[in-house]
């Protein structure tokens, strides 16, 4: 019988990737798309699938070493009248040197045409510089957060990183909206018609930025380098990207959450009983799901061409986990089908996972409204950053007891400080203070917060 090797496909701009468990050994049969090992980023955990069947002569990696794109999985024995597809091993996966990635900015096609001063990579641009040929534009680069969340398949990410195309700005035509060789055409095609704005997967984005200028700071005394994280720089570019090319606006409020906590307290004895850890974010997931039935403005995007509002008929709330390795946002999805209790747990068990570093790329997917609270650390204030395509994210900093005149004399009430960001091209500040107000009055009746979902 034939003999095949598998290789790690492409993992995009990833390297050095743990392998966290082998799930085979040599003898072992296995079917197309069955998981040979289990790899772990910062970001989250992924199983490598074997693309043939077989049987398993040796395998070449073991748990706790590190992978790269085309580093040699396993040894596979394929199964009687198997043939190797052609397109089974990728183009990128080779067992002595992986082809190295194209520049992360082409220069343009035109000859007589200056090259642009290369965009920061964390700024999706979709600025498009008519001139005289109609090949005078530039594909955007390739960036690691736009290949982290495309759907595609190991050739049409080579194909992609060829061309120098960030997979992320390309809607998928394919199955399951899956990016296909003719979208990456297509995109290349429009960026090549002057003012033809490109088919993206996000909205408009800003042109390049001047560049601040970095010293070398040696020069004024003793330092210390050491490398930014995996997450670090992931989230770093998508905060970029957001706060540059959406324009904030930070609206802040008061809640007073006497009650709530009471109720919390009333109520934690019977969670803890069921294994439920009953926290005030519980309760702000919550009192957020009703603020956005009321405001579904607050649960929209602007879609990819900017010119209509995607109103969502979901509600999926993301909130800030903070790990040891980085800022992770798993989403609750369906919040508004979850009671209080169930809100709870699902905090519970995504933000173990989350710290374990187990969760899954498909958990933190999908938010439609971001939680970001620093309640449990302190601050009285801040000015959270959008999670983009999202158009609003609550900020929630630390209740303190104050004094409130209520019925002619002052009274110590639990305040809790809200900082709401929103997309101004959406959200103007009347709904911006409407929604506040909203929420600061749902925060204020615990009941309504604790009854069933119909």
């Amino acid at each position: 019988m034939a003999s095949k090797e598998i290789f790690v496909p492409d993992l995009g701009d990833f390297k050095d990737v743990a392998v966290i468990e082998v799930l085979v050994k040599p003898g072992d049969s296995v079917q197309v798309d069955a998981p040979l090992l289990t790899l772990e980023t910062e970001k989250a955990t992924m199983d490598v699938p074997s693309t043939d069947a077989g049987v398993i002569e040796k395998v070449h990696v073991a748990k706790g070493t590190k992978v790269s794109s085309g580093t040699l999985i396993a040894t596979l024995q394929l199964a009687a009248g198997a043939a190797a597809p052609a397109s089974s091993v990728p183009a990128t996966a080779t067992p002595s040197a992986p082809k190295p990635a194209p520049p992360a900015t082409p220069v343009a096609p035109a000859a007589s045409a200056k090259p642009a001063e290369p965009a920061t990579p964390a700024v999706p641009t979709a600025t498009v510089v008519p001139a005289a040929s109609a090949a005078a534009s530039a594909v955007p680069g390739v960036t690691e957060q736009g290949f982290a969340r495309a759907h595609a398949g190991p050739s049409v990410r080579r194909f992609a990183r060829e061309l120098g195309v960030d997979l992320g700005r390309v809607r998928g035509t394919g199955q399951k909206g899956r990016v296909t060789d003719a979208d990456v055409k297509a995109f290349v095609k429009s960026l090549m018609v002057p003012g033809a704005g490109p088919a993206v997967a996000g909205g408009a984005g800003g042109g390049a930025l001047p560049k601040v200028n970095v010293p070398d700071f040696a020069q004024f005394g003793p330092i210390d380098i050491k490398p930014l994280g995996r997450v670090q720089r992931i989230s770093g570019a998508r905060l970029h990207a957001s706060w540059v090319n959406l324009p904030h606006v930070t609206q802040f409020d008061e809640a007073d959450v006497t009650e709530l906590e009471e109720t919390r307290r009333a109520l934690k004895a019977k969670a803890d009983s069921a294994g439920i850890k009953l926290t005030t974010l519980a309760f702000i997931v919550r009192a957020c799901v009703k603020a956005l039935q009321q405001f579904p403005l607050f649960n929209s995007s602007i879609d990819a061409s900017g010119e209509n509002l995607v109103y969502k008929k979901y509600i999926h709330i993301g909130f800030a986990a903070d790990t040891p390795n980085g800022l992770l946002v798993p989403v609750i999805r369906d919040a508004d089908r979850k009671d209080i209790y169930e809100i709870a747990r699902a905090l519970g068990e995504l933000s173990a996972r989350a710290r374990s570093g187990k969760l899954a790329g498909a958990e933190m997917q999908g938010g439609s409204f971001t939680i970001s609270s620093l309640g449990g650390i302190g601050g009285t204030a801040f000015t959270p950053i959008i999670n983009a395509p999202e158009v609003a994210i609550l900020g929630v900093s630390r209740a303190s007891m104050k004094a409130v005149y209520r019925d002619d004399a002052f009274v110590p009430r639990m305040i809790l400080p809200l900082s709401l960001s929103y997309d101004h091209r959406v959200i103007d500040g009347a709904n911006g203070a409407r929604f506040t107000s909203y929420l600061a009055k749902i925060l204020g009746d615990a009941p309504g917060l604790t009854e069933a979902v119909p």
